[in-house]
């Protein structure tokens, strides 16, 4: 009995997950993007009985790479959804669910190279120091000590809301997540972080915790591990209030990365911290002034 099209994505996200070693929001993104794909093909199969794969060629990828790119999708979300749709037709064809790899020749579209928008530093100390004026609750002292973790680590939101407590050494100030590819890499942090990593601890968690916590560092109001989305809305409302430049956890992620550089940090020190597998994505991440271009072009050539 030929598998439903639900079955068949199933057995993609298991093997991406188990044999591929993706992430669990790899997993989620891809099978999201080849629902998608299938739904295009087919608008009025039910994935939970329609059986099989509709019929797919390299030109129906491409008709539904354009259709959304005509809806205003990114670059970035594109070049994704190619891959999605790349690594799910190898699956499909090797699994016997397709009779051949149509996807093999399909094309990603080249990222935006655009500069992400970054803090800067004076607005960065602003937007922290806020966030310790407000740390008088659990849920304060909660938002503080994440917040000033993402600036001082660089890691991803998801990287820091996964993170348990004994994955904090605040003895050696170093924080140890596990990345894309369940890659572990153990960060460093200054001080202030760990204070307030400290304060949250002692004052904070412990009013928040409850049977259901576990081990996560970072709790929500109800003692659930933290959802990266309330993250993302704390750091919204924060910057409203110190009144800088509205960005997103990954803002601040960029941001660290540029003031490392900034500051003297290397770029292969700044793509460790960061945990890319490529120093090409991390020169693609940051931001380089012209002034410390300038400085370095003055220090180091001999005929400045």
């Amino acid at each position: 009995m030929a598998s439903s099209r639900g079955e068949i994505l199933e057995a993609f996200g298991r093997h991406l997950a188990l044999q591929r070693g993706r992430s669990a929001h790899t997993v989620r993104a891809y099978t999201a993007d080849v629902a998608d794909l299938l739904h295009h093909l087919d608008p009025g199969a039910d994935p939970a009985t329609a059986t099989g794969l509709p019929p797919m060629d390299l030109t129906t990828l491409r008709a539904w790479l354009a259709a959304q790119q005509r809806r205003g999708m990114s670059r970035a979300t594109l070049a994704r959804r190619a891959a999605a749709a790349r690594t799910f037709s190898r699956w499909a064809h090797r699994s016997g669910h397709l009779p051949a790899d149509v996807g093999a020749r399909l094309r990603s579209p080249r990222p935006d190279q655009h500069l992400p928008t970054v803090l800067r530093v004076p607005d960065a100390t602003a937007l922290l120091a806020v966030a310790r004026e407000r740390a008088t609750g659990p849920v304060q002292l909660r938002d503080w000590a994440a917040l000033e973790l993402l600036y001082a680590t660089g890691v991803r939101v998801a990287e820091l809301t996964a993170v348990d407590t004994t994955d904090v050494d605040l003895r050696e100030r170093t924080l140890r997540v596990t990345g894309k590819g369940d890659k572990q890499r153990v960060v460093p942090f200054g001080v202030p972080a760990a204070e307030a990593v400290q304060a949250w601890l002692a004052r904070g968690r412990p009013a928040l915790v409850t049977p259901a916590s576990g081990a996560a560092l970072f709790l929500g109001a109800r003692g659930a591990r933290l959802d990266p989305r309330t993250v993302r809305a704390v750091l919204h409302r924060l910057t409203a209030l110190a009144g800088v430049h509205d960005i997103a956890p990954h803002g601040l992620r960029h941001s660290a990365a540029t003031h490392l550089l900034d500051g003297g940090s290397d770029l292969r020190s700044v793509q460790e911290l960061l945990g890319h597998a490529s120093l090409a994505t991390t020169q693609r991440y940051t931001h380089v002034t012209p002034e410390r271009l300038r400085a370095a072009y003055t220090q180091a050539h001999p005929r400045a």
